[in-house]
């Protein structure tokens, strides 16, 4: 099976009111040590020497901003990798702001080999990117797609939030409409997380008025504008193949299916979680921590869970089912059925769930084929819940 590989990249300009990340604002002198760090990870992590036989075929910069970088330090990042494991028709993600975009940077990232970028983007309405401390306008936003076309990108992503404070159905309907007319090959719509992790969030929880809390739209209404975005979406030609994302034909996000589809990555930097299909674990949160570690020689990796046959098999169904297309019960009835009596016993326990939920009509079974009943996608946290309960 392939590879997929994940760069962490935990730097900002600024920390955006909504963001629940390990990120944060650093000086720039960090930007190189840091960078220099993960190629020495990325060196010492083929062991044993057979690993290096591993095909990728994915690999994606994500963060944090990771076009805050200076492209060499990319481009080096990018190389070590192909010196370190065998590359295959790869599609290779670079995260960047649109502000952070200019021309001879769009030509050095194509030079090095990404060949898709995710803009995050979040709205096109200027009061709710200043409300909630995003550094571009909605200006930038064309001139960054502008600038990213002429050199030559085929492959773009962006990003939405429902849910921003001061966010209107008037101003969610003209960034969907705005973001059509730019056609990106891929669109990623995400509902505002409201939780004790960022400002915006523990702001709202103690019913508060800093950061726009009070201006956040009801849940109802954000409701609303997604299904509106999946019309629209559907309409205009674009693939909803998982909760939150949208294609043109052939261009789904081969990196993010793996994650869905348990299939196995490794990351790298700081906070980069990895999978091998087994076992899960992840490096030091803090950069200054993970560089120090690097330069001594000592694992970077804080947390090591190895998965018992119980939570693998709940994994196949919160993560598939986040697939519009489903999951197979025939498949994960047969893969799991030699794993003990736990496993069966757990398995018959979900699908008596299954039932329940079927005939709430919150999920769809046809055949052995299971998925999530497309009209309420914007609870699927809850039907999810309440499966594996």
């Amino acid at each position: 099976m392939t590879l997929g590989v994940y760069i962490q990249v935990p730097f900002c300009q600024t920390k955006c009111t909504y963001c629940n990340f390990h990120t944060g604002v650093v000086s720039r002198d960090r930007y190189q040590p840091y960078a220099n760090a993960v190629s020495r990870e990325i060196l010492e992590s083929a062991t044993p020497r057979s690993d290096r036989a591993r095909i990728v075929d994915t690999v994606y910069f994500g963060g944090g901003t990771p076009s805050l970088l200076d492209p060499s330090a990319l481009a080096k990042i990018l190389d070590t990798l192909r010196s370190t494991y065998l590359f295959e028709i790869p599609e290779i993600t670079l995260e960047a702001d649109p502000e952070t975009i200019t021309t001879e940077r769009a030509k050095s990232w194509l030079a090095a080999g990404f060949n898709r970028i995710s803009l995050g983007v979040q709205s096109f309405n200027d009061r709710e990117l200043q409300a909630t401390g995003r550094m571009h306008r909605r200006a930038d936003i064309h001139r960054a797609v502008e600038i990213l076309r002429a050199a030559g990108f085929e492959n773009i992503s962006v990003d939405l939030i429902i849910g921003l404070p001061h966010q209107t159905r008037e101003s969610w309907e003209t960034s969907v409409g705005t973001l059509l007319d730019l056609r990106p090959e891929h669109i990623s719509i995400y509902m505002l997380e409201v939780d004790e992790g960022s400002h915006l969030g523990k702001e709202s929880l103690a019913g508060g008025t800093r950061y726009s809390a009070a201006a956040i739209p009801p849940d109802d209404t954000q409701a609303e504008f997604y299904d509106s975005a999946c019309v629209r979406l559907a309409a205009a030609g674009y693939d909803h193949y998982e909760i939150s994302n949208w294609a043109l034909p052939e261009r789904r996000s081969r990196h993010n299916l793996k994650y869905w589809r348990r299939e196995p990555y490794l990351g790298f930097g700081a906070g980069a979680h990895s999978f091998d299909g087994k076992t899960r674990w992840a490096n030091a949160h803090d950069s200054g921590q993970y560089v120090s570690l690097i330069e001594q020689g000592i694992s970077t990796c804080e947390q090591i869970d190895a998965l018992t046959s119980e939570q693998a098999l709940e994994e196949e169904f919160f993560l598939g089912l986040r697939q519009l297309e489903g999951i197979d019960l025939a498949r994960i009835r047969r893969e799991y059925s030699a794993n003990g009596n736990s496993t069966t016993s757990r398995f018959a326990a979900i699908r008596r769930q299954i039932d329940s939920l079927c005939s709430q009509n919150l999920l769809n079974l046809d055949g052995t084929s299971l998925r999530l009943a497309p009209n309420h996608l914007t609870i699927s946290s809850s039907i999810l819940a309440e499966l594996l309960a």
